[in-house]
């Protein structure tokens, strides 16, 4: 008798007989039962464990690797997470390196940022720049505002230009306090006169990346690579609609800020971090 069916029998008698007289019946040494027993306990673990990873790279669309997602499962090591998804095939998908652009500044403000992206508390430090999205049936643009103190995207629009007009939309969705700090790159849009003028008469604090140096506002840079790689490049090549698309941008803005964790963020999302310190 394999050992699984001597455990399930013994769990359908004990109820009429001791353990031990049934092992006795059966000709099992008792310990042999208990042996078997805890291997069974062992594999339903594995089991359940494996459907609880596989659950969770459902639920984020097989977006993150073995180290985000063994970083929400805290008895469980990386290399573990690691085999369970090689073994099922729920390993993240190749992420599409983003084009780098850089902008021709009119009238450039300082670095005032200079990479310090750390803030400890919301609208201190803001960051804010456009990126294209060529995935309908005419290119769109994505204008966002970024609050560094939790990764929060507080303000976006969606337009088939990128002009002044465009990212002032998106500046007057906020009230930004006097004195908050607002980074962009040297793009025509940031330089020109008119949003200076409006980002002067707010009190408002200009800053502005170096020439060609993306990395001087990498949060905006990492957000809008990983709203592409995630929620467009992981898809079989199709034909959106515009519609389709800004519904798609709609439904990742709502999966990032309250619902895609951050290890920076002790694995909480944007929006709950600020609740929780709040």
């Amino acid at each position: 008798m394999v050992g699984g069916a001597f455990v399930k029998l013994v769990e359908e008698l004990k109820g009429t007989m001791s353990i031990q007289l049934i092992c006795e019946h059966l000709g099992i040494v008792r310990s042999t039962y208990y042996r078997w027993k805890n291997s069974q306990n062992k594999i339903s673990r594995k089991i359940e464990r494996d459907q609880t990873i596989g659950q969770l790279c459902s639920a984020h669309k097989f977006r993150y690797g073995y180290r985000k997602l063994a970083a929400l499962f805290p008895d469980v090591c990386e290399k573990t997470v690691q085999r369970v998804m090689q073994k099922y095939n729920w390993s993240c998908r190749v992420k599409v390196k983003k084009r780098k652009r850089t902008g021709q500044p009119a009238h450039v403000a300082e670095n005032q940022l200079n990479r310090a992206f750390r803030a400890t508390a919301p609208f201190q430090k803001l960051t804010t720049d456009i990126t294209y999205l060529p995935f309908g049936q005419s290119i769109l643009y994505l204008s966002s505002i970024m609050d560094l103190y939790n990764g929060e995207i507080i303000a976006y629009t969606i337009g088939p230009s990128q002009d002044t007009a465009f990212v002032l939309d998106t500046l007057r969705q906020l009230e930004v306090p006097e004195g908050a700090l607002l980074h962009s790159n040297q793009g025509s849009v940031y330089t020109s006169y008119e949003y200076q003028k409006v980002i002067k008469e707010n009190g408002i604090i200009i800053s502005m990346s170096r020439k060609g140096t993306p990395a001087d506002n990498s949060p905006n840079e990492t957000f809008h690579f990983s709203l592409k790689s995630e929620e467009f490049y992981t898809l079989e090549r199709v034909h959106l609609t515009n519609a389709i698309v800004q519904q798609k941008i709609e439904d990742y803005m709502y999966y990032y800020n309250y619902i895609r964790p951050f290890q920076k963020l002790n694995c909480h999302s944007p929006i709950e971090y600020r609740t929780t310190a709040a």
